[in-house]
């Protein structure tokens, strides 16, 4: 708007500039002529050169041209720049302007000089004395140095309108940059919310409308913030409390089964205590998810290579008991910043799944490189579509439905720890058959 408004005033404003020193140059020198005739009518009769010559002399400083004086004959008897020239006839048809003016006429044209070689503004009046003309004044311009004059008044305008122009945009933008910063940190603010800062606040200031707006948003981060620490304490709550009475309810199925009951009773029985351990493993990672994002744990520089072969170390008995040889790949592995106990839990739960859908005999993989564990298995796989969704609470994906027992929550806590560090879970098909499972840290050091 700013632009527009310079330059639909400016333009204008220039051209009218032009025109006006166009006239002022031009009426310049027709009143210096008609000044000079006037003052050269009292000094023709006789002819006083002495007088003629600081007459042109000052003309010509004031118009910035050529003047000179010739008698009614069209001989020169004053020139501005040169003595030379005088006694010449300048009466010749190159110079009509003088012979208008010796025939009683103020003329003032634009023609070319074929002495000077370019195009000069040419003034001449006749120099009158009782009704009789005597003699003519001629003021010659450059047309060059009158469109340089022009032209100089013209980046004059210019020059304004740009100063104008940058000063008027450095205080729009110190202006939108007061106006627009309240809202900068209002979307900072909410950042660190959805990156799981719930304890981050607008600054109320700004506007009214902006004060109000960051009011408003604070109040719904507070609500947010409550309801979200109520949730986590109920699951907390609620599975502490679960502990105790499945403790006892599988002890009591236990003895129930060791009393002596015939043996399609105690299966029922077994079945039964199978189903607690399970509702008190889900129990368990409920709770495991609730604190995930609290971050109680310290980080840490964690080396990933190492991190991968402390899993393969606690898992390996268990992968020799199903008769799956568990390998390590680390090639240029490199350092991230998060809890080890995290990582370990994340790293578990990968490499438990990979053992419980891989049939027996098959190979897993551990592998780092860079900033990322791979677990890589020659299991089911993945459906189409279910990358993210086995990463969803309780969702155990098409695997899991012919698959042995579990709650679902695995791949959840694993992804919610790493998002904790700034990391990343993934869940992918191998080539072959299987699927790979990725924790990733994008800020690795290698």
């Amino acid at each position: 708007m700013l632009v527009l408004a310079v330059v639909s005033l400016g333009v204008p404003l220039a051209l009218s500039l032009r025109d006006r020193v166009n006239a002022e140059v031009h009426s310049q020198a027709l009143s210096q002529a008609d000044v000079v005739a006037a003052t050269a009518a009292d000094l023709l009769s006789p002819p006083n050169t002495k007088g003629l010559e600081a007459l042109v002399r000052s003309a010509g400083a004031t118009v910035r041209g050529r003047v000179l004086i010739v008698n009614a004959l069209g001989k020169v008897l004053a020139d501005s720049t040169s003595t030379s020239t005088i006694g010449s006839s300048y009466s010749s048809p190159s110079r009509p302007e003088i012979v208008r003016a010796l025939r009683g006429s103020a003329v003032q044209t634009q023609r070319n000089s074929h002495t000077l070689g370019e195009d000069i503004l040419a003034t001449a009046v006749p120099i009158v004395h009782q009704t009789r003309t005597i003699g003519a004044v001629r003021v010659t311009q450059s047309v060059a140095a009158v469109k340089k004059a022009v032209s100089s008044t013209v980046t004059k305008l210019v020059l304004v309108a740009a100063t104008v122009l940058l000063l008027g945009l450095l205080a729009g933008g110190l202006i939108a940059r007061q106006v627009a910063l309240p809202l900068r940190r209002l979307e900072g603010a909410a950042r660190r919310i959805a990156g799981g800062d719930l304890s981050a606040r607008a600054i109320v200031e700004g506007s009214s409308e902006q004060r109000s707006l960051s009011a408003s948003f604070n109040e719904m981060a507070d609500r947010n913030q409550r309801l979200i620490a109520a949730q986590r304490e109920f699951v907390a709550d609620a599975s502490h409390q679960l502990r105790t009475p499945l403790t006892a309810l599988r002890l009591r199925l236990e003895e129930a089964e060791a009393s002596g009951a015939d043996e399609a009773v105690a299966g029922e029985l077994r079945a039964g205590t199978l189903e607690v351990d399970r509702l008190a493993a889900i129990v368990d990672e409920l709770l495991v998810l609730s604190r995930a994002e609290d971050r109680e744990l310290e980080g840490e520089q964690i080396d990933l290579g190492e991190a991968v072969e402390r899993a393969a170390g606690r898992w390996r008995m268990a992968a020799d008991a199903r008769q799956m040889p568990l390998r390590t790949l680390v090639e240029g592995a490199g350092s991230a910043w998060c809890a080890p106990a995290d990582l370990d839990r994340a790293l578990d739960v990968l490499i438990e799944n990979a053992l419980h859908y891989s049939p027996g005999g098959t190979e897993v993989t551990l592998a780092s490189s860079g900033g990322r564990i791979e677990v890589r298995d020659r299991g089911a796989g993945l459906a189409h579509g279910e990358e993210d969704l086995v990463f969803e609470r309780f969702h155990r994906g098409s695997a899991g439905l012919h698959g042995p027992p579990g709650s679902g929550l695995g791949l959840a806590i694993a992804r919610t720890l790493l998002r904790a560090w700034n990391g990343e879970a993934r869940l992918s098909n191998r080539p072959g058959g299987g699927a790979i499972a990725t924790l990733e840290f994008p800020g690795a050091e290698p």
